[in-house]
């Protein structure tokens, strides 16, 4: 296995600032002007107590963050989180309790259980994909086929699935594909285009055969994807990269149409890492809700008529 060029690129992660002005953005969006049926219909001295569960197994992602939307509807809500992301769980868990003024609760509880049932499937998926191929040797990398505005949320679940982070977006790598290639006029004047930027990158190149990973080794590229190839031809394209002078060290990558059913198959053919978008654009997601328990206070503090 060849050494990750890219491990300089930093991982998906979610920090405190970032996660609480997007729970923010997300929780104006449903409130809008305000959540006129808690207005109308829930006392605001009301308290409540509610327990997120998960009615399917899962592998968790997205607690802080949901954590995060009910302390941003109300701080006075409490919660306490009974599982951790990255835990497997089976149906029925409790993953977190939730308490204090029921108009919160009721305000967050959507944003909070969408964005948990979301990461949670990204990560589910992600896992097994990851066991898939375990003791191959292969990482399970994800792509840029993520859900605008929610980029960092699921390339954070990929990670808490066991996956791998490639490009979190199109600053922090080079790669060329089909269409940089017939733009620029070809795969050499774009590798050459490329290495004249001020900063040093780790270059990558798509290719589709043979012939095209033997002119991209030639031309010394850091990284090839292999892309829409048969197991065998990923195999072959192994064993001519290990044998080229300047394919030693050069990290392979395959991705295209590769399932659950395939994907060991090309993890065994040698390559460094197998890419999928399906774990972020295609990973459904899980059931998981919050369960009120009887409401702690029901005192109305609307007027008497």
């Amino acid at each position: 296995m060849a050494t990750d060029p890219f491990r300089q690129s930093p991982p998906a992660a979610l920090d405190e600032a970032f996660v609480e002005r997007e729970v923010r953005r997300f929780l104006a969006e449903d409130a809008g002007p305000g959540d006129v049926t808690s207005e109308r219909v829930v006392p605001k001295a009301a308290r409540a107590r509610a327990s997120m569960v998960a009615r399917q197994p899962c592998v968790v992602a997205g607690l802080p963050v949901a954590r995060a939307a009910f302390r941003a509807a109300d701080p006075a809500v409490a919660v306490s989180l009974c599982a951790s992301d990255g835990d497997a769980v089976p149906a029925g868990a409790v993953l977190a309790a939730v308490e204090g003024p029921a108009a919160g609760i009721l305000g967050a509880e959507r944003v909070a259980l969408n964005l948990v049932q979301r990461l949670s499937g990204i990560a589910t998926l992600t896992r097994r994909y990851v066991e898939a191929v375990a003791g191959t040797g292969a990482s399970v990398s994800d792509t840029r086929k993520t859900t605008p505005g929610l980029r960092a949320f699921e390339k954070y679940a990929v990670r808490v699935g066991g996956g791998r982070n490639h490009r979190l977006g199109l600053f922090d790598a080079i790669l060329i594909k089909d269409n940089h290639r017939a733009i620029a006029g070809g795969a050499e004047a774009a590798i050459a285009a490329a290495r004249r930027g001020r900063r040093r990158m780790p270059i990558q190149i798509e290719v589709d055969s043979l012939s095209d990973l033997r002119r991209a080794l030639d031309l010394g590229v850091d990284a090839v994807l292999l892309d829409n190839m048969t197991p065998h031809d990923v195999a072959e394209a192994v064993a001519l990269a290990r044998a080229h002078p300047h394919g030693r060290a050069c990290w392979i990558e395959a991705s295209g149409g590769i399932t659950l059913a395939t994907v060991r198959a090309y993890a065994e053919a040698g390559v460094d890492t197998v890419s999928l978008g399906a774990i972020t654009h295609s990973a459904p997601a899980v059931d998981i809700a919050l369960d009120f328990e009887a409401a702690l206070s029901r005192e109305s503090d609307h007027d008497e008529p």
